[in-house]
């Protein structure tokens, strides 16, 4: 008998807290998503395995010398893990609708705006004593609306760590109801009339203007904005990578292999900050509020902003690709679509939409170095 009590004492069962058992019910979650209904299963399906890894009474793999935590040090707090996966990133990204359409550049900045409000909501809030987030804590809290789950873990990183757990759940999880949460702003802020209008053609890129471009885009970035020159260092380099034609075999693991391995290990570093005393708090559901405030605040930016340039442009411009100025890229430019042609079944935005699409990735990194010029000191 005092042998079974011994073994009882030492189960998980006998030291879990009430606070570890809903974790593991919410890692739970994350799991029936990623495999039941294929929300963002890449990461989900890590981030909710970690989670219920660091939740396990007595087990210090998330801990000390744990694998999870020594891959949260050395990807995560070093902040390696997300520049790598901007690499890989960059290798699958085709700047060609950008180049082809510059103006849709513009579309992808409108859509940061997301951020920035969310930041100054937060700000307020803690101020009126509604909340109670510092400065950097908005920051990190804020660049959720970019839709930019790599970006918003390094900024987190840097900023916010202890928030990190909530922050990319949130991210992710937004970035995975793209096609749920962003349809009804669409609809809400276009007419039928607006909906339904056709783009012309795009022009052809030449090879120069895409093995140029990112170039250029790291020297103005660093130049001007250095704290943002490491996402889009990273991000520019997988692309010239992919473009210069050279380097295939670099390019194909970057954004294969490479992206594939670095991508398990940020996923359960992420878990291991799902612990209950990190996750319960008050905090948590302000911070999944505003995620949600700050990403509805990009795509309605985006589609105003492409009304707006559509009332002064030559050609016509569907205000419905500026949904796709937030990051989530190809989920975003394939809703866009989807509602487009709602309206008219002959209208194909998806490749139009790929232009904001990819240039909001630029925007949240861009937003990203800003953040951390600013909060970070």
């Amino acid at each position: 008998m005092e042998l079974l009590l011994e073994l009882w004492r030492g189960s998980g069962f006998a030291q879990m807290s009430w606070g570890q058992a809903v974790m593991i019910g919410i890692c739970l979650g994350l799991l029936y998503l990623a495999v039941v209904r294929k929300f963002e299963p890449l990461l989900l399906l890590t981030i909710g395995f970690g989670g219920i890894l660091s939740n396990i009474p007595g087990v210090e793999i998330a801990t000390g010398d744990g694998l999870l935590h020594l891959a949260y040090v050395v990807g995560i707090e070093s902040g390696a893990f997300p520049l790598i996966i901007f690499m890989g990133v960059g290798a699958m990204t085709d700047f060609g609708p950008l180049l082809a359409n510059p103006r849709t550049l513009f579309l992808g900045a409108a859509a940061q705006f997301g951020i920035f409000a969310t930041l100054l909501g937060a700000v307020g809030l803690s101020e009126l004593g509604i909340m109670d987030f510092s400065i950097r804590e908005a920051a990190a809290i804020g660049i959720i609306g970019g839709a930019d789950g790599p970006t918003a873990i390094y900024v987190a990183g840097k900023l916010a760590p202890h928030l990190l757990g909530a922050i990319a759940v949130a991210a992710y999880s937004y970035m995975a109801l793209v096609p749920l949460i962003q349809p009804p702003i669409m609809r809400l802020l276009t007419t039928r009339e607006e909906r339904a209008i056709e783009m012309t053609q795009l022009r052809v890129v030449s090879r120069a203007e895409r093995i140029l471009f990112p170039l250029l885009l790291l020297l103005l970035v660093a130049l001007l904005l250095p704290s943002a020159a490491p996402l889009l260092g990273m991000f520019s380099f997988g692309n010239l990578m992919r473009e210069c034609g050279v380097v295939d075999r670099l390019a194909d693991a970057a954004r294969n292999a490479l992206i594939n391995i670095v991508t398990i290990f940020l996923g359960l570093a992420v878990g291991s900050k799902l612990s209950a005393g990190q996750f319960l708090v008050p905090s948590t559901l302000g911070i999944l509020l505003l995620g949600m405030v700050a990403f509805a605040i990009g795509t309605a930016s985006g589609v105003l902003m492409g009304k707006l340039m559509n009332r002064f442009s030559t050609q016509p411009i569907n205000p419905l690709i500026g949904a796709a100025g937030v990051s989530a890229v190809p989920m975003a430019s394939r809703v866009a679509n989807k509602v487009g042609m709602e309206a008219n079944p002959h209208n194909y935005l998806l490749m139009h939409a790929m232009g904001p699409n990819v240039a909001g990735v630029i925007g949240s990194a861009v937003a990203a170095g800003v953040m951390i010029m600013f909060a970070g000191g």
